[in-house]
C-alpha cells in the first residue's frame, strides 16, 4: 500500500504528502484530504518563492527598515505604491538616481524580495557592466535568442549601476535592445549616479542615448536620493 502511495504520488508530483500523510490528523474523511492539500500548496508554494529567489540573484540585504527622509519623490506617488511594485502592474519603471551609497540598490531588491515573496512575479538583477557582459557573451556563442527570451519572462529587470562605467558601441546596442525589449511590455529599475544629460557618457552616441532616454522616461518614476553614503556612514559609526 505504502509503495503504491509513493509511486502515484511521484506521477502527481507531489513530495509534501508520500512522506507526511501519517503523520495527519483529522476527525474525517474530508478534513484530512484538505490538510493533505494545504500542505501539498504551502510547500509548493515556498519552493516556489525559493526557485525565484534564486533566479532572481538580488544582492544580500540586512533587513533594516528603508530609511525614505533623504527621498524625493513626485507628488501622488506614494511610498506604499513603489516598495510594494505595485507599479510593475502597470508596466511602469522606476529610475532611481543619487549618489554612491545613498540606497538606490537597497530599495530596488527590498522591492524586488516583495514581488517575489507576496506575488510569485520573476525578477532578475543586474549591474549595467554585468548584463553587457552577459550579453556580449551570449551573442558571441550565438546564444543571445535564448538570452532574450529568457528577458521576455520576466515581469521586472533590475539594472543597477548604470553610469559607472562607459560602454563600448556593441554593448550599448545590446543594452538598447534589452531596454527595448522591456518598453511597455515588463518594468525596468534603473539605479545610476548620472543625471540624463551626461548619459552620452555610458552610451557614447548621442542618438542612441535619446533613444535609450525616450523609452525610459516614458511610464516612469524618478526617484532623488540626497542623502550621503550609507556604508559611509554606518563605517564611520562603527570606528568611533
Amino acid at each position: 500500500m505504502e509503495a503504491h502511495i509513493v509511486e502515484f504520488s511521484k506521477r502527481l508530483k507531489l513530495t509534501w504528502i508520500p512522506q507526511n500523510y501519517q503523520s495527519v490528523i483529522a476527525e474525517t474523511n474530508e478534513e484530512y484530504l484538505l490538510k493533505l492539500f494545504e500542505n501539498e500548496i504551502i510547500q509548493r508554494e515556498e519552493r516556489k518563492v525559493n526557485l525565484l529567489l534564486s533566479q532572481a540573484t538580488l544582492p544580500k540585504v540586512s533587513g533594516k527598515p528603508f530609511d525614505w527622509k533623504e527621498i524625493q519623490m513626485a507628488p501622488g506617488l506614494s511610498r506604499d505604491y513603489v516598495i510594494s511594485g505595485e507599479f510593475q502592474h502597470n508596466q511602469e519603471n522606476m529610475i532611481f538616481y543619487g549618489g554612491v551609497g545613498a540606497g538606490k540598490t537597497y530599495l530596488s531588491t527590498l522591492i524586488a524580495l516583495n514581488l517575489i515573496q507576496n506575488e510569485g512575479k520573476k525578477v532578475k538583477f543586474y549591474t549595467a557592466a554585468g548584463l553587457v557582459n552577459t550579453l556580449l557573451e551570449a551573442n558571441e556563442k550565438g546564444l543571445l535568442g535564448r538570452f532574450f527570451k529568457q528577458i521576455e519572462k520576466l515581469d521586472l529587470l533590475i539594472l543597477d549601476e548604470l553610469g559607472y562605467i562607459p560602454l563600448h558601441k556593441q554593448g550599448a546596442e545590446l543594452l538598447f535592445q534589452v531596454i527595448s525589449m522591456c518598453y511597455e511590455a515588463r518594468s525596468l529599475i534603473v539605479t545610476t549616479n548620472l543625471q540624463f544629460g551626461h548619459w552620452n557618457h555610458v552610451f557614447g552616441d548621442p542618438i542612441l542615448t535619446e533613444a535609450v532616454i525616450d523609452r525610459l522616461i516614458h511610464h516612469s518614476h524618478l526617484l532623488v536620493f540626497n542623502g550621503p553614503s550609507h556604508r559611509m556612514k554606518d563605517s564611520i559609526l562603527q570606528n568611533r
